[in-house]
């Protein structure tokens, strides 16, 4: 920071790019910060220390009062998909890239204020935060990083000291975010639609430097950027599935091409199986339901795919018949990632013929019995022991798991694990805790309400170890009674 001792200088690649990238911009400084949490082994990984984070240099720094050597702050540039209908401009409308780090294993890592004002972006909007949407994404990027899945990272949470109104008046906040990079398949679509091949092929270079370097080396750069591109999609939405997350507003704005999942909104993760589980209060129609996620990603890939035509050849048809031998590898890509996930949850190392069919019965039953998605894979581990009442209770009909165990059982004698290895192997992958939707609505009330942050606290404390049995925590593993149930989630925007 600017006259301070800040131990860590800001860089900004992304505004080395051309000025029709981004928008210059200034965060709003905010009246009377206050710290509400810091991700002290986040800061350490990233090279800031937190102590310093903490201080009042920090605080002005997480709350947008005084901006950070080195740094340039900026809003982005895209458009997107919304719902399947696209808008030619979107953009950082209430976030602020200040910059880049290089964290402690050498990669460049950006650093953004969520909530920091009116940018050229803000098409009206205020550019603020209210705390709850706030609280929402530190705690459930957070349980994602620990669940093991690629996404962005919450360094700090700050209350602004300044209302929002939204359908009420709120409490205002900021959140510090941490990504790979926040390019979107929408960075991409916004020079397709103003067909500027000038910039989508300095995007492209931008996004192959920065995350695909070996896609540089190759005969067909972005053939391989694409490619790469449709891997990480593939393996990410595979990884929500397998953990029964929803995202809940896939449009392409919302794709990171890192393959990193970006902008938490109306997230949540499943209770009861149902494949048609929808929570986002504006997806009226079911677009985004949790089983529907693989088929939306290939729809938003295709739009990737488009928006690189003039790179992948000269010739258009040409050029079509790459992207849509690209965009033919990824159903492979994704069911060898999901159903490999799911061998792994029933507790199989090997593969053979009828696993996947023996996967599908598993899911048809839990759907008919409204059995819990977390909790049933979970207790499969006691039952591969012969301990089968925690699973079996926990269907309607219990005669449903019974007839399907005889069946897993078979299978299992043929895989070769000794009983406590498959057992060990399988609470490894299939998480204790994750967070349940009426805990993070109460988190959330209990903040907003009585500034009672005990709450988050305790939550992120379980969930950064969600595949550990932690006595004491039994309460944040338990489904939610009927009348604890959250029929919808929101967006917070």
């Amino acid at each position: 920071m600017v006259g301070s001792h800040m131990p860590i200088t800001f860089d900004n690649s992304y505004a080395r790019l051309p000025p029709r990238f981004f928008a210059p911009a200034h965060p709003l400084r905010s009246p009377s910060p206050t710290l509400i949490r810091i991700n002290a082994a986040l800061a350490v990984e990233l090279g800031f220390d937190p102590e310093w984070l903490g201080s009042t240099a920090g605080l002005d720094m997480l709350s947008g009062r005084s901006i950070a050597e080195g740094a340039e702050p900026i809003a982005q540039a895209y458009a997107g998909h919304q719902f399947g209908n696209l808008v030619p401009q979107l953009g950082d409308g209430r976030a602020i890239l200040l910059g880049e780090v290089i964290d402690g294993a050498g990669r460049r890592r950006d650093v953004q204020l969520k909530g920091a004002g009116r940018t050229a972006f803000s098409r009206g909007g205020d550019g603020r935060a209210a705390l709850g949407p706030v609280l929402r994404e530190y705690l459930v990027s957070e349980a994602m990083a620990a669940l093991g899945v690629p996404t962005t990272r919450a360094l700090a949470a700050v209350t602004t000291g300044e209302p929002v109104v939204r359908e009420t008046v709120l409490p205002g906040a900021m959140l510090t975010r941490v990504a790979s990079s926040h390019i979107r398949v929408g960075t991409f679509q916004y020079f397709a639609a103003r067909e500027d091949v000038e910039a989508i092929r300095l995007l492209a270079d931008h996004v192959i430097v920065r995350h695909y370097p070996a896609a540089a080396t190759e005969e067909r750069p972005y053939r391989a950027l694409l490619d790469a591109v449709i891997n990480a999609q593939a393996h990410l939405v595979a990884r929500w599935l397998l953990l029964g997350f929803i995202h809940g507003v896939m449009n392409t704005d919302n794709m990171s091409v890192a393959g990193e999942t970006i902008d938490y909104g109306p997230c949540a993760f499943m209770d009861a199986y149902d494949p048609a589980t929808v929570f986002s209060s504006i997806d009226r129609t079911g677009r985004y339901a949790y089983g529907n996620q693989p088929r939306i990603a290939h729809w938003n890939l295709t739009r990737l795919a488009e928006a690189l035509l003039p790179l992948l050849d000269e010739d258009q048809d040409a050029a079509v018949e790459e992207a849509q031998d690209a965009l033919g590898g990824y159903g492979s890509l994704f069911e060898q990632a999901y159903f490999g996930g799911l061998r792994r949850k029933i507790g199989l190392m090997s593969e053979e013929r009828g696993d996947v069919e023996l996967i599908n019965t598993l899911l048809t039953r839990m759907t008919e019995n409204e059995v819990d998605f977390t909790l049933s894979f979970r207790a499969l581990g006691r039952a591969a022991l012969g301990e089968d009442e925690p699973a079996r209770a926990l269907f309607i009909d219990p005669t449903a798991f019974d007839a399907w165990t005889s069946e897993w059982r078979s299978r299992l004698s043929r895989d070769g694990q000794d009983a406590e290895a498959r057992r060990r192997a399988m609470e490894q992958v299939n998480p204790a805790f994750i967070p349940r939707n009426h805990h993070v609505e109460a988190m959330i009330a209990a903040a907003v309400e009585r500034q009672d942050f005990s709450r988050f606290d305790r939550m992120l404390d379980v969930l950064s170890r969600p595949y550990e049995d932690q006595p004491g925590a039994e309460d944040l593993a338990t489904p939610p009674q009927p009348h604890e149930r959250v029929a919808a989630t929101f967006c917070g925007t």
